[in-house]
């Protein structure tokens, strides 16, 4: 009878603390009014601190995936076109040909002038302390001077 009767206890108590529950749940959901909002304010930063921190982790996960997920850009400095080369060469006044995009010996030559004229060393290569000098004469690129 014992076992009974605390049996019958214990599922009283835990009817009543299950009930309670959804009695919160359902206070919870009731709107906001100006006089309550005094009281809420006080839990506000310790809630916004909590999810500043989940936006910053999760926005950390997103940068980190997006750099395995992309392809990295050429590494070096910027590498000129052909036309790019002769047009500017032309414009600094070294180049005379047919601008075709194609490093020949003509270009080439003019190459070696600017280096020379620029104090540069002299390799007939386009490399980035040449590009630098050389990019300066560059005018228009997409309506290259005609001859």
């Amino acid at each position: 009878m014992k076992k009974l009767l605390s049996l019958a206890v214990t599922v009283l108590v835990l009817a009543a603390l299950s009930g309670c529950g959804k009695k919160q749940e359902a206070e919870d959901l009731q709107p906001i009014t100006m006089e309550s909002l005094g009281t809420i304010s006080a839990s506000v930063p310790a809630t916004a601190d909590i999810k500043t921190q989940e936006v910053k982790v999760s926005s950390t996960q997103a940068v980190m995936q997006a750099k395995e997920v992309l392809p990295l850009p050429p590494g070096g400095p910027y590498k000129p076109t052909g036309v790019e080369i002769q047009t500017a060469l032309q414009y600094a006044g070294f180049y005379t040909g047919k601008i075709d995009g194609k490093i020949g010996p003509k270009s080439k030559k003019a190459i070696e002038d600017f280096q020379s004229a620029n104090g540069l060393k002299v390799d007939g290569k386009v490399g980035p302390r040449t590009w630098e000098a050389l990019s300066k004469h560059l005018v228009a690129i997409s309506e290259p001077a005609k001859r």
